[in-house]
Formats: structure tokens, C-alpha cells, sequence
């Protein structure tokens, strides 16, 4: 999983977000949760919380301006939320988040996360990327009745 040129010639950064990103995570939240069915700002803000204390929060930065996050956890091997800005996507961004958060997780893991049924325009783009990154299309779910499938990753 390497990053492209465009994505060396913006000059991103990947890092553990701290707490003084919040403001700025949400800003993107903002721009992103309409493709999230189920996302509750307050709610997820007290999960972002908890996620940056437990170091399981990585954000994308240009200069201060975060352009893509994910969110995962080890103790339930998954990948919960990964939102990349629609001006930064197609440059390697949401690549190199997941490249970075494999690096956390024990060899013999399996990595899942969710994302819409082959067929929904919403979930074209996140299917490719898992596929890219290596990820198998698992079953087939209902997460905040709406039809959705686990894909996994198997770390080696």
C-alpha cells in the first residue's frame, strides 16, 4: 500500500489525533455524515474521545487541516469509521490510514469492518478501497436497518 505522487506533492501527514484535533475532526464529520446512516455528532464526539485517550484515532494532516480519519479498535478487531474530505480523495489518503492502523494490530489478526452491499452507489468507492487493501467481502448484515456487509482483513 504505497502512497502516489499527488499524495507526496500535497505533503499529508498520519499521526494518533490528540485531543486539540477534535474541532477539526468534526469539521470533517460535518462534511461526511450523510454517507454514515446512524452517526449522532454527540454521540460519536464521546466515542472520538475515547478513541483519542486510547490511542486508537489516527487522523491525515495538511498543515493543521485534518483531511482524513479512522477510527479502530484492537480489542474488537475493527475498523470503525474511516472518512476521507471529498477535495482529498483519489490521493492515497484513506491507503495509508489503513496501512497505518494494520501496523497496530497483532499478525494473525482478522481486521473487520462494514460498509454498504455491492450495488449501493454509496458504498462503490469504500468497497473498492477495501479490496485494495486487502480485504474479503464477508456476509451480508443490517447495521441501523440498512443493508451492509463485513468485509476482513486477514493480518499476516
Amino acid at each position: 500500500m504505497k502512497e502516489n505522487k499527488k499524495s507526496q506533492q500535497i505533503g499529508y501527514d498520519i499521526s494518533y489525533a490528540e485531543k486539540s484535533d477534535i474541532n477539526e475532526w468534526m469539521k470533517l464529520v460535518d462534511v461526511v455524515k450523510n454517507d454514515f446512516p446512524g452517526l449522532i455528532k454527540e454521540e460519536y464526539e464521546k466515542i472520538l474521545l475515547d478513541n483519542i485517550e486510547s490511542k486508537t484515532a489516527l487522523c491525515a494532516k495538511v498543515k493543521d487541516k485534518i483531511i482524513g480519519v479512522l477510527l479502530f479498535s484492537v480489542k474488537e478487531n475493527i475498523l470503525s469509521f474511516l472518512a476521507v474530505h471529498p477535495e482529498y480523495r483519489g490521493i492515497g489518503t484513506a491507503t495509508a490510514l489503513i496501512s497505518n492502523m494494520v501496523k497496530k494490530f497483532p499478525q494473525n489478526s482478522n481486521i473487520w469492518v462494514t460498509t454498504y452491499r455491492e450495488g449501493d452507489t454509496k458504498g462503490e468507492a469504500a468497497r473498492i478501497l477495501y479490496k485494495k487493501c486487502g480485504f474479503e467481502e464477508g456476509e451480508l448484515i443490517e447495521e441501523f436497518d440498512y443493508p451492509c456487509q463485513k468485509f476482513v482483513l486477514h493480518v499476516v
